[in-house]
């Protein structure tokens, strides 16, 4: 009589950056995962990578490919860890050879918000007075905020969230533009003083969904994180992953988008503008959700016709004179 003895299932290794957020994000996706897979084991592995080493300088000089990502994915392909948990607007819409984004999760609100220092909570972004000085390290907020409020002055902020809040407290800055997810998933959900509608600012790409990131080969890990997928999400964000990529588009350019899933209709706009303000181009287009990617492809070939590439080049190009 043979017996056959089970091998105990391997420790699936989490990869996270080692920010506050990340590490939040990244422990919520393990307790789901728990939650699903009792008898298993999730392990947290930090890394710090190139975009959490420099604080000093604008992330549109530093160049944005991999920013926040490379030294994760070379974690998985060394087969150091298993998978990545990224905000996904942080991920590169083309993916190193070998790896795939595995999962997206269920999204928290993607808008942005205005944050205001002690003296203003009387007023909205509208009312602020000539000269108020905005922190914002996104050129997306940038260009879309000095199109509509020329008035305004901006100024670049970086470090994570509490050295950001703190600056403004201090009163280096009359208010600050933070993503409404950030502030809620570390529970500040009260410094929130004005959600700033699509008129005004159109989101990130991806900005508010979880990404997570893994080899494709990896058929165990690909099935465990469907466990934790948000079809209606993952489609809006394949949408806009789509039209990034066809503008050619990387994190760090002004390229604002909005998705709306009603039944199985998904309705995607999208701008691309200068980062003086001076110039924008919008449009909207419509059609089922399984079409997704193409939706983001078509609409990204209808901005193209009214000079959003040519508003792209110019600020690259700005970019690389500085």
């Amino acid at each position: 009589m043979t017996s056959t003895v089970t091998s105990p299932a391997r420790t699936i290794r989490i990869g996270s950056r080692k920010s506050q957020l990340a590490l939040i994000q990244t422990y919520w996706v393990q307790e789901q995962l728990k939650k699903h897979f009792p008898d298993r084991e999730f392990e947290v592995q930090t890394m710090s990578t190139h975009g959490d080493k420099i604080l000093d300088v604008a992330l549109s000089k530093i160049g944005d490919k991999g920013l926040f990502t490379k030294e994760l994915e070379l974690g998985m392909l060394r087969d150091e860890i298993d998978f990545a948990v990224h905000s996904l607007k942080d991920l590169p819409t083309r993916l190193p050879e070998g790896l795939v984004l595995g999962c997206v999760t269920e999204r928290e609100n993607p808008a942005d918000a205005l944050v205001m220092h002690q003296k203003h909570l009387d007023k909205q972004i509208e009312t602020l007075p000539e000269g108020s000085i905005i922190g914002t390290s996104s050129l997306r907020r940038l260009a879309q905020l000095r199109y509509h409020f020329p008035h305004l002055s901006f100024k670049d902020v970086r470090g994570n969230l509490n050295t950001r809040l703190a600056k403004l407290d201090a009163g280096d800055y009359d208010a600050l533009i933070l993503a409404v997810a950030g502030l809620k998933r570390l529970d500040m959900s009260d410094r929130i003083h004005q959600i700033l509608p699509p008129e005004i600012s159109l989101h990130a790409v991806g900005q508010g969904a979880l990404g997570i990131e893994c080899r494709e080969d990896d058929q165990e890990v690909l099935e465990l994180l469907n466990a934790i997928a948000h079809p209606p999400t993952a489609q809006r964000c394949y949408a806009e992953r789509s039209l990034l990529r066809a503008l050619e588009g990387g994190c760090q350019v002004p390229i604002g988008v909005d998705t709306q899933l009603e039944g199985n209709t998904l309705t995607l706009t999208a701008i691309v503008a200068s980062v003086d303000g001076q110039k924008l181009v919008k449009d909207t287009i419509q059609g089922e959700q399984s079409q997704a990617e193409n939706l983001g492809l078509e609409l990204a070939e209808q901005l193209k016709k009214q000079g959003a590439q040519e508003i792209l080049a110019e600020i690259l190009a700005q970019i690389e004179r500085e």
